[in-house]
């Protein structure tokens, strides 16, 4: 059975009413996954509290204090999204360290998922769009330290563009980025990834996948990535409240499988975190969100099936 990582802080976050982000997604996307039979509680591994100097390493020390203590001025905070609490900063601390744990045990079995992560837009020295420390380029550069780790690609199919990925790890050689998103959507200002692929509004499915399926096989053939970090966003939903594309959920199912079974064919690691995704309609969410859990345990039955 393949890792999944889970903390219950990650919603446990009091926001103000009618708040457009849906904080307690990822607690409901856990009791959905065990009531619906997607996965067993024997699965989930829960991370422990990050360490303010793991944050350090890419973030700007006195942005992370700031952060922490409750004394990052108010406009910082609007950029970000969110009012300050404690609970915030413990749900902040635990899913960064989710994605880490999340890639190792990666790295191990071949396939982990993350029922949180995907802060893309948290920038170096500030954060923005609910993103507050960029997860997905620290857990990169936590992985380039153990062996034989040496090129990590972030496959970033969030409806939004990873600008502060972009911005965080533009010099490093090592850490391949890849944004696919929507053009006419947020940011405003577009960073410059190592590779933007950049969709129109209202693009459908067939066109979608093909897009996927082309730019995901060339960076594997090019870099050879020893790892690959995923975000599985669903904000590209045709009924997402944040997202201007015109993708199902069976768009969604398929493009999850084939990044998935590109990975598993090509024997790298692959990480995968949940990203974007707002409804209103938890139901309806949460069957989105799913669509990379039950595309990974098909994914891997077939392999292990195959091995009979």
């Amino acid at each position: 059975m393949l890792p999944l990582v889970y903390h219950a802080s990650y919603s446990k976050l009091a926001l103000p009413t009618n708040h457009q982000f849906p904080s307690t997604k990822y607690r409901n996307l856990y009791d959905y996954l065990l009531q619906q039979g997607i996965a067993v509680k024997s699965q989930f591994i829960a991370p422990e509290k990050v360490n303010p100097k793991y944050l350090n390493q890419l973030h700007d020390s006195e942005y992370v204090a700031s952060f922490i203590n409750g004394t990052l001025d108010n406009k910082a905070m609007r950029r970000i999204g969110f009012p300050w609490s404690e609970a915030l900063v413990e749900r902040t601390l635990y899913s960064v360290a989710g994605t880490a744990l999340t890639c190792e045990q990666a790295i191990d079995y071949g396939c982990a998922l993350h029922l949180s992560g995907g802060y893309h837009h948290a920038h170096h020295e500030f954060g923005s769009g609910y993103c507050i420390f960029n997860d997905l380029t620290l857990a990169a550069m936590h992985c380039l330290r153990k062996d034989p780790i040496e090129t990590v690609l972030i496959f970033d199919c969030d409806v939004h563009q990873g600008d502060g990925t972009a911005t965080i790890v533009q010099s490093n050689s090592n850490i391949i980025t890849c944004s696919l998103h929507c053009q006419e959507n947020f940011p405003s200002r577009k960073q410059q990834s190592d590779y933007d692929i950049e969709l129109t509004r209202g693009t459908e499915d067939k066109q979608y996948l093909e897009t996927v399926n082309q730019t995901l096989a060339y960076l594997i053939r090019l870099h050879q990535p020893d790892l690959i970090i995923y975000d599985a966003g669903v904000d590209i939903h045709q009924d997402d409240r944040l997202g201007y594309l015109d993708i199902t959920s069976q768009g969604i199912f398929e493009r999850d499988k084939l990044v998935l079974q590109q990975a598993k064919s090509a024997k790298i690691p692959i990480a995968c975190v949940i990203g974007g995704g707002y409804s209103r309609d938890v139901t309806k969410l949460n069957q989105r969100h799913s669509q990379l859990f039950i595309a990974a345990n098909q994914v891997w039955q077939q392999a292990d099936t195959d091995k009979l």
